[in-house]
Protein backbone atom coordinates (compact mmCIF):
# COMPACT_ATOMS: atom_id res chain seq x y z
CA UNK A 1 0.00 0.00 0.00
CA UNK A 2 1.49 3.52 -0.83
CA UNK A 3 1.93 5.56 1.94
CA UNK A 4 -0.12 8.42 0.60
CA UNK A 5 -3.39 9.74 1.18
CA UNK A 6 -5.92 10.99 -1.45
CA UNK A 7 -8.36 14.31 -0.79
CA UNK A 8 -11.32 15.45 -3.23
CA UNK A 9 -13.55 18.34 -2.93
CA UNK A 10 -16.41 17.44 -4.00
CA UNK A 11 -17.91 20.88 -4.91
CA UNK A 12 -15.31 21.43 -7.18
CA UNK A 13 -14.01 17.87 -8.02
CA UNK A 14 -10.36 19.24 -7.18
CA UNK A 15 -8.23 15.87 -5.88
CA UNK A 16 -4.79 16.46 -4.31
CA UNK A 17 -2.36 13.67 -3.03
CA UNK A 18 -0.23 13.75 -0.36
CA UNK A 19 2.13 11.60 1.61
CA UNK A 20 1.25 9.81 5.20
CA UNK A 21 4.93 10.09 7.39
CA UNK A 22 4.28 8.25 11.00
CA UNK A 23 0.67 8.64 10.63
CA UNK A 24 0.56 12.18 10.16
CA UNK A 25 -0.05 14.35 6.60
CA UNK A 26 0.43 18.10 5.97
CA UNK A 27 -2.53 20.60 6.56
CA UNK A 28 -1.36 22.01 3.66
CA UNK A 29 -3.30 19.25 1.49
CA UNK A 30 -6.45 21.16 2.52
CA UNK A 31 -4.91 24.62 1.35
CA UNK A 32 -3.81 22.92 -1.82
CA UNK A 33 -8.08 22.51 -2.60
CA UNK A 34 -9.20 25.61 -1.18
CA UNK A 35 -7.03 28.26 0.68
CA UNK A 36 -10.13 29.41 2.60
CA UNK A 37 -10.57 25.77 3.95
CA UNK A 38 -9.42 25.22 7.72
CA UNK A 39 -10.01 21.86 10.35
CA UNK A 40 -11.95 21.76 12.86
CA UNK A 41 -10.43 20.08 15.51
CA UNK A 42 -11.45 21.13 19.13
CA UNK A 43 -8.36 20.60 21.77
CA UNK A 44 -6.10 19.57 18.81
CA UNK A 45 -7.14 15.91 19.21
CA UNK A 46 -6.11 14.36 15.94
CA UNK A 47 -3.61 17.47 14.88
CA UNK A 48 0.30 17.75 14.89
CA UNK A 49 1.73 20.83 15.85
CA UNK A 50 4.69 20.05 15.74
CA UNK A 51 7.28 17.13 15.15
CA UNK A 52 9.59 16.17 18.34
CA UNK A 53 12.48 13.42 19.01
CA UNK A 54 11.46 14.19 22.66
CA UNK A 55 9.24 11.34 23.71
CA UNK A 56 7.68 8.92 22.40
CA UNK A 57 4.65 7.41 23.49
CA UNK A 58 2.29 4.68 22.44
CA UNK A 59 -0.96 4.60 24.16
CA UNK A 60 -2.60 1.38 22.63
CA UNK A 61 1.03 -0.83 23.47
CA UNK A 62 1.86 0.15 26.90
CA UNK A 63 5.06 1.85 25.77
CA UNK A 64 6.57 5.47 27.08
CA UNK A 65 10.38 6.07 25.66
CA UNK A 66 12.53 8.96 26.32
CA UNK A 67 15.13 9.47 23.52
CA UNK A 68 14.33 5.99 22.41
CA UNK A 69 14.72 4.39 26.27
CA UNK A 70 12.02 2.40 27.58
CA UNK A 71 10.83 4.44 30.97
CA UNK A 72 10.66 1.10 32.59
CA UNK A 73 15.24 0.91 32.37
CA UNK A 74 15.59 4.67 32.72
CA UNK A 75 13.18 4.09 35.77
CA UNK A 76 15.74 1.04 37.20
CA UNK A 77 19.19 2.40 36.12
CA UNK A 78 19.01 5.81 35.91
CA UNK A 79 18.78 8.73 38.25
CA UNK A 80 16.71 11.83 37.90
CA UNK A 81 19.39 14.15 36.84
CA UNK A 82 20.72 11.40 34.14
CA UNK A 83 17.11 11.42 32.60
CA UNK A 84 17.07 15.02 32.29
CA UNK A 85 20.94 15.16 30.38
CA UNK A 86 19.31 12.94 28.18
CA UNK A 87 15.91 14.88 27.31
CA UNK A 88 18.28 17.84 27.02
CA UNK A 89 21.19 16.57 25.20
CA UNK A 90 19.52 13.37 22.90
CA UNK A 91 22.16 10.80 24.75
CA UNK A 92 22.53 9.93 28.34
CA UNK A 93 25.80 11.26 29.41
CA UNK A 94 28.74 9.36 30.19
CA UNK A 95 30.58 8.82 33.34
CA UNK A 96 32.25 12.75 32.95
CA UNK A 97 29.45 14.82 31.15
CA UNK A 98 27.50 13.43 34.35
CA UNK A 99 29.94 14.47 36.43
CA UNK A 100 29.77 17.82 35.38
CA UNK A 101 26.29 18.07 34.87
CA UNK A 102 25.38 17.00 38.42
CA UNK A 103 27.90 19.69 39.62
CA UNK A 104 26.64 22.43 37.81
CA UNK A 105 23.01 21.52 38.82
CA UNK A 106 24.54 21.49 42.69
CA UNK A 107 26.09 24.72 42.75
CA UNK A 108 22.84 26.57 40.82
CA UNK A 109 20.44 25.73 43.54
CA UNK A 110 20.25 28.48 45.53
CA UNK A 111 17.97 31.73 45.11
CA UNK A 112 18.98 35.31 45.31
CA UNK A 113 17.62 36.59 48.91
CA UNK A 114 15.29 39.14 47.82
CA UNK A 115 13.09 35.88 46.44
CA UNK A 116 12.83 34.28 50.18
CA UNK A 117 13.03 38.32 52.02
CA UNK A 118 10.81 40.23 49.62
CA UNK A 119 8.92 38.24 47.02
CA UNK A 120 7.68 35.29 49.43
CA UNK A 121 6.59 37.60 52.20
CA UNK A 122 4.67 39.47 50.07
CA UNK A 123 1.79 36.05 49.92
CA UNK A 124 -1.35 35.90 52.48
CA UNK A 125 -0.37 33.45 54.99
CA UNK A 126 -2.28 30.83 53.36
CA UNK A 127 -1.28 31.02 49.96
CA UNK A 128 -1.84 27.76 48.20
CA UNK A 129 1.72 26.57 47.59
CA UNK A 130 1.45 26.11 43.45
CA UNK A 131 -0.27 29.57 43.42
CA UNK A 132 3.07 30.66 44.90
CA UNK A 133 5.22 28.53 42.54
CA UNK A 134 3.82 29.29 39.56
CA UNK A 135 4.71 33.43 40.53
CA UNK A 136 8.19 32.83 42.13
CA UNK A 137 9.38 30.95 38.54
CA UNK A 138 7.93 33.76 36.47
CA UNK A 139 9.68 36.04 38.71
CA UNK A 140 12.63 34.48 39.04
CA UNK A 141 13.55 35.51 35.33
CA UNK A 142 13.65 38.99 36.41
CA UNK A 143 16.87 38.29 38.45
CA UNK A 144 18.88 37.66 35.21
CA UNK A 145 19.63 39.95 33.05
CA UNK A 146 20.58 37.66 30.13
CA UNK A 147 16.92 35.77 30.48
CA UNK A 148 16.08 36.97 27.28
CA UNK A 149 18.94 36.21 25.14
CA UNK A 150 17.44 33.05 23.92
CA UNK A 151 19.01 33.60 20.50
CA UNK A 152 22.42 32.79 22.22
CA UNK A 153 23.58 28.96 22.74
CA UNK A 154 25.13 29.92 25.76
CA UNK A 155 22.56 31.85 27.68
CA UNK A 156 19.75 29.22 26.40
CA UNK A 157 22.02 26.71 28.14
CA UNK A 158 22.75 29.03 31.42
CA UNK A 159 18.57 29.22 31.84
CA UNK A 160 18.22 25.97 31.68
CA UNK A 161 20.53 25.20 34.26
CA UNK A 162 19.05 27.83 36.58
CA UNK A 163 15.73 26.63 36.31
CA UNK A 164 16.40 22.51 36.58
CA UNK A 165 18.74 23.78 39.41
CA UNK A 166 16.51 26.14 41.60
CA UNK A 167 13.32 24.43 41.20
CA UNK A 168 13.32 22.39 44.25
CA UNK A 169 14.24 25.22 46.41
CA UNK A 170 11.52 27.11 45.04
CA UNK A 171 8.90 24.38 45.79
CA UNK A 172 10.35 23.97 49.32
CA UNK A 173 10.34 27.64 49.63
CA UNK A 174 6.52 27.90 49.15
CA UNK A 175 5.57 24.65 51.01
CA UNK A 176 7.67 25.97 54.23
CA UNK A 177 5.93 29.53 53.93
CA UNK A 178 2.58 28.14 53.48
CA UNK A 179 3.10 25.75 56.68
CA UNK A 180 4.98 28.76 58.58
CA UNK A 181 8.36 26.91 58.45
CA UNK A 182 11.61 28.76 58.13
CA UNK A 183 13.52 28.66 54.65
CA UNK A 184 16.13 25.59 54.35
CA UNK A 185 18.84 26.53 51.90
CA UNK A 186 19.91 23.89 49.57
CA UNK A 187 22.99 21.38 50.57
CA UNK A 188 25.22 20.79 48.27
CA UNK A 189 26.48 17.74 49.56
CA UNK A 190 22.76 16.09 49.06
CA UNK A 191 21.81 14.54 46.16
CA UNK A 192 19.08 16.36 43.78
CA UNK A 193 15.94 14.23 45.54
CA UNK A 194 17.76 14.26 48.68
CA UNK A 195 18.58 18.00 48.67
CA UNK A 196 14.88 18.38 48.08
CA UNK A 197 13.71 16.22 50.76
CA UNK A 198 16.01 17.84 53.45
CA UNK A 199 14.80 21.69 52.41
CA UNK A 200 11.32 20.34 52.67
CA UNK A 201 11.74 18.34 56.30
CA UNK A 202 14.71 20.14 57.95
CA UNK A 203 14.16 20.57 61.57
CA UNK A 204 16.99 20.50 63.47
CA UNK A 205 18.65 17.02 62.25
CA UNK A 206 17.38 15.88 59.86
CA UNK A 207 18.99 12.48 57.67
CA UNK A 208 17.37 11.96 54.69
CA UNK A 209 16.25 8.22 54.33
CA UNK A 210 18.13 6.41 50.95
CA UNK A 211 14.87 4.54 50.14
CA UNK A 212 12.52 7.40 50.27
CA UNK A 213 15.41 9.38 48.05
CA UNK A 214 15.30 6.83 45.65
CA UNK A 215 11.75 7.12 45.42
CA UNK A 216 11.80 10.09 44.97
CA UNK A 217 14.05 10.43 42.40
CA UNK A 218 12.24 7.50 40.34
CA UNK A 219 9.18 9.82 41.23
CA UNK A 220 11.17 12.64 38.85
CA UNK A 221 11.80 10.31 36.39
CA UNK A 222 8.40 9.16 35.47
CA UNK A 223 6.76 12.43 35.40
CA UNK A 224 10.03 14.44 33.67
CA UNK A 225 8.18 14.50 30.55
CA UNK A 226 5.01 13.05 28.63
CA UNK A 227 4.81 14.29 24.60
CA UNK A 228 2.24 17.13 23.91
CA UNK A 229 -0.19 17.30 27.25
CA UNK A 230 -1.29 20.62 28.24
CA UNK A 231 1.16 21.97 30.30
CA UNK A 232 3.94 21.33 27.32
CA UNK A 233 1.76 22.64 24.47
CA UNK A 234 1.38 26.03 26.70
CA UNK A 235 5.13 26.04 27.05
CA UNK A 236 5.57 25.65 22.92
CA UNK A 237 2.85 28.33 22.77
CA UNK A 238 4.76 30.89 25.11
CA UNK A 239 7.93 30.09 23.62
CA UNK A 240 6.84 30.43 19.94
CA UNK A 241 6.73 34.05 21.16
CA UNK A 242 10.29 33.83 22.07
CA UNK A 243 9.41 35.11 25.64
CA UNK A 244 12.24 34.18 28.22
CA UNK A 245 12.05 30.40 29.47
CA UNK A 246 11.42 31.28 33.05
CA UNK A 247 8.05 33.12 31.35
CA UNK A 248 7.29 30.16 29.39
CA UNK A 249 8.05 27.60 32.59
CA UNK A 250 5.47 29.51 34.76
CA UNK A 251 3.23 29.04 31.66
CA UNK A 252 3.35 25.59 31.70
CA UNK A 253 3.34 25.11 35.31
CA UNK A 254 -0.18 27.41 35.26
CA UNK A 255 -1.63 24.65 32.78
CA UNK A 256 -0.21 22.19 35.56
CA UNK A 257 -1.93 24.05 38.63
CA UNK A 258 -5.47 23.23 36.68
CA UNK A 259 -7.05 20.18 38.08
CA UNK A 260 -7.73 18.61 34.62
CA UNK A 261 -4.33 18.58 34.30
CA UNK A 262 -1.91 18.43 37.39
CA UNK A 263 -5.01 17.33 39.84
CA UNK A 264 -5.40 13.84 39.07
CA UNK A 265 -3.60 12.01 42.04
CA UNK A 266 -4.98 14.76 44.80
CA UNK A 267 -8.77 13.51 43.65
CA UNK A 268 -7.57 9.95 43.85
CA UNK A 269 -6.47 10.67 47.45
CA UNK A 270 -9.74 12.74 47.94
CA UNK A 271 -11.82 9.67 45.93
CA UNK A 272 -10.14 7.04 48.85
CA UNK A 273 -11.10 8.89 51.62
CA UNK A 274 -14.16 8.92 50.81
CA UNK A 275 -14.56 5.69 50.00
CA UNK A 276 -13.54 5.00 53.62
CA UNK A 277 -12.91 1.44 54.10
CA UNK A 278 -12.64 -1.38 52.29
CA UNK A 279 -16.00 -2.57 52.80
CA UNK A 280 -17.59 0.44 50.82
CA UNK A 281 -15.71 -0.65 47.72
CA UNK A 282 -18.31 -2.98 46.33
CA UNK A 283 -20.92 0.12 46.84
CA UNK A 284 -18.83 2.48 44.86
CA UNK A 285 -17.74 0.15 42.23
CA UNK A 286 -21.63 -0.64 41.66
CA UNK A 287 -22.20 3.69 42.02
CA UNK A 288 -19.44 4.11 39.56
CA UNK A 289 -21.21 1.87 36.86
CA UNK A 290 -24.29 3.12 37.41
CA UNK A 291 -23.20 6.61 35.95
CA UNK A 292 -25.22 8.55 38.99
CA UNK A 293 -22.42 9.44 41.21
CA UNK A 294 -18.64 9.26 42.00
CA UNK A 295 -16.55 8.89 39.24
CA UNK A 296 -13.17 6.23 39.22
CA UNK A 297 -10.37 8.52 39.74
CA UNK A 298 -7.16 7.39 38.87
CA UNK A 299 -8.50 4.49 36.01
CA UNK A 300 -8.00 5.74 32.69
CA UNK A 301 -6.07 7.90 30.52
CA UNK A 302 -6.95 10.22 27.64
CA UNK A 303 -3.73 8.69 25.51
CA UNK A 304 -3.21 5.15 27.40
CA UNK A 305 -5.91 2.50 25.61
CA UNK A 306 -4.27 -0.78 27.32
CA UNK A 307 -1.99 -0.05 30.17
CA UNK A 308 0.10 2.92 31.96
CA UNK A 309 3.68 1.63 31.98
CA UNK A 310 4.62 3.86 35.10
CA UNK A 311 2.15 2.47 36.90
CA UNK A 312 3.69 -0.79 37.54
CA UNK A 313 6.86 1.30 38.12
CA UNK A 314 5.05 3.34 40.85
CA UNK A 315 3.19 0.73 42.49
CA UNK A 316 6.52 -0.93 43.36
CA UNK A 317 8.05 2.44 44.42
CA UNK A 318 5.08 2.50 47.20
CA UNK A 319 5.86 -0.59 48.64
CA UNK A 320 9.07 0.67 49.17
CA UNK A 321 8.09 4.10 50.70
CA UNK A 322 5.74 2.40 53.15
CA UNK A 323 8.13 0.14 54.26
CA UNK A 324 10.06 3.34 55.81
CA UNK A 325 6.87 5.26 56.69
CA UNK A 326 4.49 2.81 57.55
CA UNK A 327 1.25 1.48 55.59
CA UNK A 328 -0.82 4.24 54.39
CA UNK A 329 -4.26 3.88 55.70
CA UNK A 330 -5.43 3.96 52.26
CA UNK A 331 -3.70 1.91 50.22
CA UNK A 332 -5.81 -1.29 51.68
CA UNK A 333 -8.75 0.41 50.26
CA UNK A 334 -6.75 1.19 46.52
CA UNK A 335 -5.45 -2.74 46.53
CA UNK A 336 -9.40 -3.80 46.94
CA UNK A 337 -10.04 -1.19 44.36
CA UNK A 338 -8.03 -2.03 41.88
CA UNK A 339 -8.61 -5.76 42.30
CA UNK A 340 -12.62 -5.20 42.04
CA UNK A 341 -11.95 -2.48 39.37
CA UNK A 342 -9.64 -5.44 37.00
CA UNK A 343 -11.96 -8.15 37.55
CA UNK A 344 -15.03 -6.66 36.25
CA UNK A 345 -15.82 -6.50 33.14
CA UNK A 346 -17.40 -3.54 32.81
CA UNK A 347 -13.96 -1.68 33.49
CA UNK A 348 -12.10 -3.73 31.44
CA UNK A 349 -13.92 -4.03 28.29
CA UNK A 350 -13.29 -0.14 28.57
CA UNK A 351 -9.42 -0.87 29.16
CA UNK A 352 -9.77 1.13 32.63
CA UNK A 353 -6.41 0.48 34.04
CA UNK A 354 -4.63 1.97 36.40
CA UNK A 355 -2.84 5.02 35.88
CA UNK A 356 0.50 6.62 37.67
CA UNK A 357 -1.76 9.04 39.56
CA UNK A 358 -3.42 6.13 41.21
CA UNK A 359 -0.82 5.43 43.26
CA UNK A 360 1.56 8.46 43.29
CA UNK A 361 -0.77 10.21 45.57
CA UNK A 362 -0.83 7.34 48.40
CA UNK A 363 3.01 8.24 47.86
CA UNK A 364 3.31 11.57 48.33
CA UNK A 365 1.16 11.44 51.09
CA UNK A 366 3.13 8.79 53.20
CA UNK A 367 5.85 10.70 52.86
CA UNK A 368 4.45 13.99 54.47
CA UNK A 369 3.43 16.02 51.06
CA UNK A 370 0.34 17.68 51.84
CA UNK A 371 -2.09 17.67 48.70
CA UNK A 372 -1.81 21.51 48.19
CA UNK A 373 2.04 20.15 47.07
CA UNK A 374 0.98 17.57 44.78
CA UNK A 375 0.83 19.39 41.73
CA UNK A 376 4.15 21.69 42.46
CA UNK A 377 5.80 17.76 43.11
CA UNK A 378 4.43 17.29 39.07
CA UNK A 379 5.94 20.27 37.99
CA UNK A 380 9.53 20.07 39.54
CA UNK A 381 10.60 17.32 37.24
CA UNK A 382 8.80 18.13 34.12
CA UNK A 383 10.81 21.41 34.08
CA UNK A 384 13.03 19.13 32.44
CA UNK A 385 11.03 17.94 29.62
CA UNK A 386 9.28 21.40 29.53
CA UNK A 387 12.80 23.01 28.49
CA UNK A 388 13.66 20.06 25.92
CA UNK A 389 10.63 21.33 24.38
CA UNK A 390 11.32 24.68 24.08
CA UNK A 391 15.11 24.11 23.26
CA UNK A 392 13.72 21.99 20.41
CA UNK A 393 10.68 24.72 19.15
CA UNK A 394 13.83 27.11 19.09
CA UNK A 395 15.61 25.26 16.78
CA UNK A 396 12.64 23.97 13.95
CA UNK A 397 12.97 26.28 11.26
CA UNK A 398 9.13 25.05 10.40
CA UNK A 399 7.91 26.75 13.74
CA UNK A 400 6.85 30.15 13.99
CA UNK A 401 4.92 32.13 16.93
CA UNK A 402 1.53 30.00 17.35
CA UNK A 403 -1.54 31.55 15.66
CA UNK A 404 -4.32 28.66 15.70
CA UNK A 405 -7.04 29.79 13.35
CA UNK A 406 -10.67 29.99 14.23
CA UNK A 407 -14.00 28.83 12.99
CA UNK A 408 -16.43 32.15 13.78
CA UNK A 409 -20.02 31.45 14.88
CA UNK A 410 -21.26 34.95 15.81
CA UNK A 411 -23.06 37.74 14.27
CA UNK A 412 -23.14 38.46 10.47
CA UNK A 413 -22.03 42.33 10.18
CA UNK A 414 -24.43 45.04 11.25
CA UNK A 415 -24.52 48.94 11.36
CA UNK A 416 -23.58 50.80 15.00
CA UNK A 417 -26.81 52.16 16.49
CA UNK A 418 -26.34 55.23 18.24
CA UNK A 419 -26.98 55.38 22.03
CA UNK A 420 -29.97 57.38 21.34
CA UNK A 421 -31.85 55.32 18.63
CA UNK A 422 -31.34 52.05 21.19
CA UNK A 423 -34.38 53.25 23.65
Amino acid sequence: MPDTITITDDRTGKTVTVPISGGVFPSSALRELDPSLFMYDPAYLSTAACKSEITYLDGDNGILQYRGYPIEQLAEKSTYLEVAYLLLNGELPDKVQLEAWTDDVTHHTFIHENMRKRFVDGFHYDAHPMGMFVSAVAALGTFYRDAKQIDDKESRDKQILRLIAKMPTLAAMCHRFSVGQPFVYPNNDLSFPGNFLNMMWKVGEYEVDPRLERAMDVLFILHADHEQNCGTTAMRVVGSSHADPYSACSAAASALYGPLHGGANEQVVRMLTEIGSIDNVPAFIQEVKSGTGSKLMGFGHRVYKNFDPRATIIKKAAYDVFEVTGKNPLLDIALKLEEAALSDDYFVSRKLYPNVDFYSGLIYQAMGFPVDMFTVLFAIPRTAGWLAHWQELLGDKDQKISRPRQWYTGVEARDYVDLGDRG
